[in-house]
């Protein structure tokens, strides 16, 4: 339900969104801590459709990739069930 509601706000913010990004780091950064693997997923499809939301939200987010992107590193070798070996 609120993931849904993320996205639907997401569909519907336009110009609001990108005033409020600053705001969104601490909970995105929270939630990646978690490790684990389903909710991470959920909340690379939710950064995936936040940076796809409106105009220039990948540039806002650049300075806050030393916040997210440690966490991401850990599962950088998590490729199970894909076919590589």
């Amino acid at each position: 339900l609120a993931v849904q509601g993320v996205y639907d706000m997401l569909e519907k913010g336009g110009s609001k969104i990108l005033p409020v990004v600053p705001q969104l780091i601490i909970p995105l950064k929270t939630a990646l801590n978690t490790r684990n693997p389903v909710i991470i997923c959920t909340m690379l499809k939710i950064l995936q459709a936040l940076v796809l939301s409106g105009d220039m939200i990948g540039e806002a987010l650049v300075p806050y990739f030393r916040q997210l992107l440690p966490v991401l590193n850990i599962f950088i070798n998590h490729n199970l069930n894909i076919g590589d070996k």
